[in-house]
């Protein structure tokens, strides 16, 4: 027989416990019922997760040489032929304003130096030099440099020129004695991106200033950069044999610096492409004469 605890113990769970609630039939259609949305799984791609991994990207070849190729399949010219293909090109333009350029490639290291200096070639190609002279105020130096065609010449008031923005020379040289003075005056913002700060390595910073404006007169400077050395070698009015004396000094330039450069670095002269203003490049081979027999350099001498 049950005792009295059990007994109301079970009364108590039958009085709590909830009544079953009635089934409703749902009268609202189907296509009438918002349908639920599936929530998305997205999974990180590449560890695992099931994503799509990205093609590893290949890395493109590196060259510690400029680039050189085989120059025995491609066509070459003479310095005629390429005068007479270039002058043609050029028909109608004045013949002082159209420059001959010449490209020389150089097979070279990238990391390694490069060729840089100034030439005095036997045919100035540019005749509007004016140069400036940094110099003591006032001394025998100035009046020198001034006799000598230079068009600005001082220290402090020559600084204070450059600072204004009043700049009449096109190049620039420093006598010994001014040198702490141009490195005091900070100019050399000014002067660097316009090519005109003296340097010791140009040549711009000296003792003479005679003999440095007699070389700065008519010669031009050059630079090499991405392996290539370009200069303007002549006009379009020179004469083939004006022309060929201009591309001779200005190669056995170029072959000097590459003797004074450190045995162990490789350099040497792989292309040589001669160009106008508005012409195209032509390589040549280093001959001089033209192919064409009815054709002689006297006639790529004359007034086109």
């Amino acid at each position: 027989m049950a005792s009295t605890h059990h007994c109301l113990a079970s009364l108590a769970r039958l009085s709590l416990s909830t009544p079953a609630r009635p089934t409703v039939t749902s009268t609202i259609p189907k296509f009438l019922v918002p349908s639920v949305a599936t929530p998305q799984v997205r999974h990180a791609s590449g560890g695992g997760g099931g994503g799509m991994r990205k093609k590893p990207v290949k890395k493109k070849k590196t060259y510690k040489t400029f680039r050189s190729y085989d120059l025995s399949p491609m066509e070459q010219f003479t310095l005629c032929d390429a005068m007479r293909y270039l002058r043609a090109a050029e028909v109608g333009r004045p013949p002082t304003t159209v420059k001959y350029d010449l490209a020389v490639k150089v097979k070279t290291q990238k990391s390694g130096p490069v060729l840089r200096s100034a030439i005095r070639l036997p045919f100035p190609v540019k005749t509007d030099t004016r140069i400036g002279v940094i110099c003591p105020e006032g001394s025998a130096l100035a009046t020198e440099a001034q006799q000598l065609g230079a068009v600005a010449v001082g220290e402090e008031s020559l600084f204070e020129a450059i600072r204004r923005g009043e700049i009449a020379f096109n190049k620039l040289i420093c006598h010994t004695d001014s040198q702490e003075a141009l490195k005091k005056a900070q100019v050399a913002r000014i002067l660097g991106p316009k090519n005109l700060m003296p340097n010791p390595k140009r040549g711009t910073i000296t003792s003479d200033i005679k003999e440095t404006m007699q070389e700065l007169i008519g010669a031009d400077e050059y630079r090499e950069r991405s392996g290539v050395v370009r200069m303007a070698v002549g006009q379009l009015g020179f004469s083939p044999k004006m022309l060929a004396d201009n591309i001779k000094a200005f190669m056995s330039k170029l072959k000097d610096n590459i003797n004074q450069l450190d045995d162990n670095i490789p350099k040497a002269i792989d292309e040589v492409v001669l160009s106008t203003t508005h012409g195209p490049g032509i390589s040549l081979n280093g001959n001089f004469a033209p192919t064409d027999d009815k054709v002689k350099p006297e006639h790529l001498a004359t007034v086109m």
